[in-house]
C-alpha cells in the first residue's frame, strides 16, 4: 500500500487527530492529500514528531527502522519482547499497542498489520538507529569496485554477481565470517556492537585481503566487518551488529517510564508554603516596578540592564542577585516593564503594569506564572559566561561569537532559548506524575531522558535545573513537590480559583511602637504598602515587617508633598496601637524645621524670612564651597546648582525644600513614571495540540481539495451566468451555517478592481474578517474578504 493510499483511507477523526499533533503539517494548509502526505514525509516535519518520541515509542520506530522492508505484528512484538529489561515481563504489551497507535496518529507507520513499515523519509532522518550502523550494501558504497571483489572473492568463494551484492548477501549470515577471526578481532566488534557503531583506526590499511592481514583491525577490514569510512575511521555494518547483539535491536529496554524517586511531602504543607511562596514573588515585582517609577536603571548601549543596576535592585528588594533576575525577567515577559524614557533608555513600567497592579493576588501570580512557564527567556544565565556548549538541537549555552567572554547581563536579547519553554513545560508535567513527592534532580533528568530522548544535552539539563529551582520561587512548587494550583496551570485548569484561599488575607494596620519602629503583623495592602515605603525605612522582613522611622524618612514624606498633620492622622488611622509620643515629636520636629529655608537659582539661591538664620549659615565654615553671596537680608545666591545646595545644606543639619522660579515649593518625589513602549517578549503556545475548530476546518478543506485533485476538474464557471448577490447579514448567517454542515456554496466576489466573480467553495473558518475555504474554481485554498462577498447561494 502507499503512503498516499494509506493517508487518504483515514478517517476524518484520524486526519484531524494527524493535523493536531503535528500542526506544522498545515502551517499553510495544503490544497489536497497528496500535498500533505509529501509534507509529513520532510526531513524537517519527520523530525520534529521525532523529537517529541518517547524512549519506548522511538525504540519501535527504530526497530521498524533496521529492518529491510515491511514487517509483520508478531515480528515486531517478538523483536520488541527481546529488547525489553530482565527486571520487566517480557511481554510489551499493552504498551506496544498503544505505542502503534501513537505511531499511526502520526503518520510516522502506516500499513496493515502483516505489513508494518515507516512512513517515507523516516528512514534517511535517523541516524545509526539504535546505535547500529548503515547496511552493508551503504557502508561500501564509496569502496571501489575491484576491491569490493577482491573482499568478496575472499568472503564468498565460488558466487557469482557484482562484488558487493556478493559481499553483502554474505555479511547477512556473518557468523561464519566473525568465527574465523582472531580473540583481538573479535572484542574489537564487541566493543562497537551496542554503539556507537563508528571508530578510529590510525594508520591501517584500508585495502587488504584476508591472507595478508596483519593486525585484528586489518582481519576486520580484509572481511568487511569493518567498513572503512575515511582516512581513519571505521564503521561496523548493520547485520554484523545484528548478529553480535543476538537479532536483539535494543537491550534493557523500558516499556514505561522509570520511577520518579524522592522526598514525600504533606500535600497541605506544600500548597501552602507554595501559596506563601506565590505572594511574595507577586509582591517582588510590584515592588519592583514602584521603584524603577521612581528611580528607573538606564539600558545599556548592548541592552539589557547593568551589574551594577541589578545589584542594586537585589539589595532593594532584599533578595539574592539571581531571583532578583528571576523577577526582572519574568517581569519584562510579562509586559510590565519595558525600555524608554528618552534617547538613552531607561527600564520603566508599562502602563500594563497599572492594570495588572489593580487585580487580585491570585489573578496577579497567575499572570506571572503563565508567562514565566511560556517565555522563550533563561533568567538562570544572569551573570554566568559563556562556554560554547551545545545541546542536543544545536543551541549554545553561551554567548556566540564573544571573544571578550562577557557574563549575561538581565534583560538581555542573547538570554532566548527556543526550548526553554518546552523545557518547563516537560518539567512540571514530571513533576505532575509524582503527587506529593520532591523528586531528586537526577529522577527528574532520567525521566525527562525517557520522555524525549532525542532532545538530551548539556543545555537541556541545565534548563531543567534552572526550571525546578525557578519553580520554587514563582511559587508553582513547595518543598519541592508540584502545588495543586501549580498543576492546575499545567493543565490548563483555573489556578486563579485554587491559589485564592490559601493566600494570606493582607492586612491594613501597623502596630507603632515607641522606639519609633511599626510592626506590620502581615502582608500590607497595596495602598498602605506603598504609604509606608514612603515614610519609613525597611529594618527587617520575614514573618513580620518592621519599620524604622527616621528624621531622613519623615523628610522623604514631606518632600513627596505630605503635611505633619496628614502624617500622623493616617498613621494613627492605620495603627492599632496610640501614635507614640517620640514618633508624634519626630514628626512635628522635621515638619517644623521643614522648608524654612527656600533655595532657588542664580545659579541657586537661599531665601529664608529668617534673617537670622541667613547669617548662622554664612557664618557656618562648612558653607565656603558654596560660594554664598548675601544679597539681601532674607536672601542669599550662590553659584552652585540647586540641587547640589540642597544637599550641601541638608549635610550641614539644616531642612531646605527647593522652589520653582514662581515661588512653589517643588515636591522632591517624582510622579510614577511610564513608558509606552511594550516588552518584544516571545512566548511558547502550549502543548495541548491545534485547536479542534481549526483542525476540523482544515481537513474539510483537505477532502474537499483532494476530490478536486482527483477528479481533475476544469474550473467551474458560474451557473446561469449570474452572480449571488443578498443582505450582508444573510451572507455571514449562510457561510457559518455550511461551515457547520461542511457543505459547499457558491459566492458572489468583488476582486480588487470591483469586478463581481462567482467561485465554488468549500468553506472552512471565517474569522477577523475573512473566509478561509477551498475555492473549485481556482483548485487552491484562499482567504476571501467578507466585506466583498456579494452574495451566497446554496449547491
Amino acid at each position: 500500500m502507499e503512503f498516499t493510499e494509506w493517508i487518504r483511507g483515514r478517517t476524518d477523526g484520524q486526519l484531524r487527530a494527524l493535523v493536531s499533533a503535528r500542526p506544522e503539517l498545515i502551517t499553510p494548509v495544503p490544497a489536497h492529500l497528496e500535498g500533505l502526505a509529501s509534507r509529513a514525509a520532510s526531513p524537517s516535519a519527520i523530525g520534529r514528531v521525532l523529537d517529541r518520541l518517547d524512549r519506548f515509542t522511538l525504540a519501535v520506530v527504530e526497530t521498524l527502522a533496521v529492518q529491510p522492508g515491511a514487517i509483520s505484528r508478531e515480528r515486531l512484538h517478538d523483536l520488541i519482547a527481546a529488547a525489553l529489561a530482565d527486571d520487566q515481563e517480557k511481554d510489551p504489551e499493552p504498551a506496544l499497542s498503544d505505542a502503534l497507535t501513537r505511531l499511526c496518529d502520526l503518520a510516522l507507520v502506516y500499513g496493515p498489520d502483516d505489513a508494518l513499515d515507516l512512513g517515507p523519509g523516516v528512514r534517511k532522518v535517523l541516524e545509526d538507529p539504535a546505535g547500529l550502523g548503515p547496511a552493508a550494501v551503504d557502508a561500501f558504497r564509496h569502496h571501489a569496485p575491484e576491491h569490493l571483489e577482491e573482499m568478496a572473492d575472499d568472503v564468498a568463494p565460488g558466487t557469482e554477481g557484482p562484488g558487493k551484492e556478493r559481499l553483502a548477501a554474505a555479511l547477512a549470515e556473518p557468523a561464519e565470517l566473525v568465527g574465523a577471526v582472531s580473540a583481538e578481532a573479535k572484542g574489537a566488534l564487541d566493543q562497537l556492537a551496542w554503539g556507537p557503531p563508528t571508530g578510529r583506526v590510525p594508520n591501517a590499511r584500508r585495502e587488504v585481503r584476508v591472507a595478508a592481514a596483519r593486525s585484528p583491525i586489518e582481519e576486520l577490514l580484509a572481511r568487511g566487518l569493518l567498513a572503512a569510512t575515511g582516512e581513519d575511521s571505521v564503521t561496523l555494518p548493520r547485520e554484523v551488529g545484528l548478529y553480535l547483539r543476538g537479532g536483539r535491536v535494543h537491550r534493557g529496554l523500558l516499556a514505561t517510564p522509570p520511577p520518579l524517586e524522592g522526598t514525600a511531602r504533606d500535600p497541605e504543607l506544600a500548597d501552602r508554603t507554595a501559596a506563601g511562596q506565590a505572594f511574595t514573588f507577586v509582591r517582588a515585582v510590584e515592588e519592583l516596578c514602584e521603584r524603577w517609577s521612581v528611580e528607573p536603571p538606564g539600558v545599556l548601549r548592548t541592552g539589557g540592564l547593568g551589574v551594577r543596576d541589578l545589584k542594586r535592585t537585589a539589595g532593594e528588594l532584599d533578595l539574592p542577585e539571581w531571583v532578583t533576575a528571576l523577577v526582572v525577567e519574568v517581569a519584562y515577559a510579562a509586559g510590565l516593564i519595558a525600555a524608554g524614557g528618552g534617547v538613552d533608555g531607561e527600564w520603566l513600567p508599562t502602563p500594563g503594569y497599572d492594570l495588572w497592579r489593580v487585580r487580585s493576588a491570585a489573578d496577579r501570580w497567575l499572570a506571572l506564572a503563565s508567562t514565566w512557564l511560556r517565555m522563550d527567556r533563561v533568567p538562570g544565565l544572569v551573570g554566568e559566561r559563556s562556554r560554547g556548549d551545545k545541546g542536543a538541537n544545536g543551541e549554545t549555552g553561551g554567548r556566540r561569537g564573544d571573544e571578550r567572554d562577557r557574563p549575561f547581563n538581565a534583560l538581555h536579547t542573547d538570554l532566548r532559548r527556543s526550548s526553554a519553554a518546552t523545557v518547563r513545560q516537560a518539567t512540571l508535567r514530571v513533576l505532575a506524575c509524582a503527587p506529593g513527592v520532591a523528586p531528586e534532580r537526577d529522577s527528574v533528568l532520567e525521566r525527562l531522558a525517557w520522555e524525549q530522548p532525542r532532545r538530551r544535552g548539556p543545555l537541556r539539563e541545565q534548563l531543567t535545573e534552572f526550571a525546578l529551582r525557578e519553580a520554587e520561587q514563582v511559587g508553582v512548587t513547595g518543598l519541592g513537590a508540584l502545588a495543586g494550583h501549580g498543576r492546575a496551570l499545567v493543565d490548563g485548569d483555573d489556578a486563579a480559583a485554587m491559589l485564592a484561599p490559601l493566600l494570606p488575607e493582607p492586612v491594613d494596620h501597623v502596630l507603632l511602637q515607641a522606639d519609633l519602629t511599626a510592626v506590620a503583623p502581615g502582608p500590607l495592602t497595596s495602598e498602605l504598602n506603598r504609604w509606608m515605603a514612603l515614610t519609613a525605612d525597611v529594618e527587617s522582613k520575614g514573618g513580620a515587617t518592621v519599620y524604622r522611622f527616621s528624621e531622613g524618612s519623615v523628610r522623604r514624606a514631606l518632600d513627596a508633598g505630605h503635611g505633619a498633620e496628614e502624617l500622623l492622622s493616617v498613621l494613627g488611622r492605620h495603627s492599632a496601637t496610640p501614635v507614640p509620643q517620640a514618633l508624634s515629636y519626630l514628626v512635628t520636629d522635621v515638619a517644623r524645621r521643614h522648608g524654612r529655608i527656600r533655595v532657588g537659582t542664580a545659579s541657586a539661591y537661599i531665601r529664608c524670612d529668617d534673617p537670622a538664620l541667613l547669617d548662622q549659615i554664612t557664618a557656618d565654615r562648612r558653607s565656603a564651597a558654596l560660594r554664598l553671596r548675601r544679597l539681601a537680608p532674607t536672601v542669599i545666591a550662590s553659584r552652585s546648582s540647586r540641587a547640589a545646595l540642597v544637599d550641601s545644606l541638608r549635610a550641614m543639619g539644616y531642612a531646605p525644600v527647593a522652589e520653582s522660579i514662581e515661588g512653589d515649593v517643588i515636591i522632591s518625589q517624582f510622579d510614577s513614571r511610564r513608558t509606552e513602549g511594550t516588552a518584544p517578549v516571545r512566548t511558547v503556545a502550549s502543548a495541548n495540540g491545534l485547536d479542534p475548530e481549526v483542525a476540523a476546518a482544515a481537513v474539510r478543506a483537505l477532502r474537499a481539495g483532494d476530490a478536486a485533485h482527483l477528479a481533475r476538474r476544469e474550473p467551474v464557471d458560474a451557473p446561469n451566468g449570474q452572480v449571488p448577490r443578498g443582505p450582508a447579514t444573510a451572507t455571514i448567517s449562510a457561510l457559518q451555517e455550511a461551515i457547520k454542515q461542511g457543505v459547499r456554496v457558491w459566492i458572489g466576489y468583488l476582486d480588487s478592481q470591483g469586478n463581481a466573480t462567482s467561485r465554488i467553495l468549500e468553506p472552512a473558518r471565517m474569522e477577523g474578517g475573512y473566509l478561509t475555504a477551498y475555492d473549485e474554481t481556482r483548485a487552491a485554498v484562499h482567504r476571501f474578504a467578507l466585506h466583498r462577498i456579494t452574495g451566497v447561494t446554496g449547491l
